[in-house]
């Protein structure tokens, strides 16, 4: 590649009840100018197949399903989240964006949808107090361990202080005392 060319680079944008508009926000900071942006929603098919399973266990009943239910308002939520994210987005381009709305077991649906991008944007969505491997959730984690591109992960809020960091694992040290007197001197038996 040289420097006088012109590409475009494809920006997804892992848009996540509660964190979306850091990864938005950060797309719009953070992204190379021109870029073309997808926005990223996946509806985990747990819930709905947890439901299903227990209206199965209830023989003789004849109510409707309750995961066909739960389908329809997560379909909905959904695409609430992506017009909203795209709006937040498309203010501060000035231009719109692609939305892609996926179902499945979210960390390896983001994985697979993302493989081809330039650069996927997630938010941290687990311990917000401290530094360190649990300010991500398990698919969070998933997807950074696994991304085929490069992954811009960033603070849903202000980033907690250096002062979080957990303290290493083992047994403390013990306060540094007196230093230790020198080993005695053996002298060398003769014709060493």
């Amino acid at each position: 590649m040289g420097d006088g060319e012109n590409l475009t680079r494809s920006v997804y944008v892992w848009v996540c009840e509660g964190t979306w508009r850091a990864a938005v926000d950060a797309a719009l900071r953070l992204a190379p100018p021109g870029a073309r942006f997808t926005l990223l929603h996946v509806t985990s098919a747990e819930v709905a197949d947890t439901a299903r399973g227990a209206y199965a266990g209830l023989f003789g009943r004849r109510a409707r399903d309750p995961a066909v239910r739960l389908e329809e308002m997560t379909a909905a939520g959904a695409g609430e989240l992506l017009e909203a994210a795209a709006a937040r987005l498309g203010q501060g381009l000035g231009r719109s964006c692609d939305r892609l709305e996926l179902e499945g077991r979210t960390e390896r649906v983001v994985v697979s949808a993302s493989a081809g991008a330039d650069l996927l944007i997630a938010a941290r969505d687990g311990d917000q107090a401290r530094l360190g491997p649990k300010s991500l959730g398990r698919a969070t984690r998933f997807v950074v361990d696994h991304a085929a591109c490069p992954v811009l992960l960033v603070w849903p809020g202000t980033a907690p202080g250096i002062a979080s960091i957990p303290s290493p694992p083992g047994p403390a040290l013990p306060p540094p005392g007196p230093p230790l007197p020198p080993p005695p001197h053996h002298p060398s038996p003769p014709g060493h």
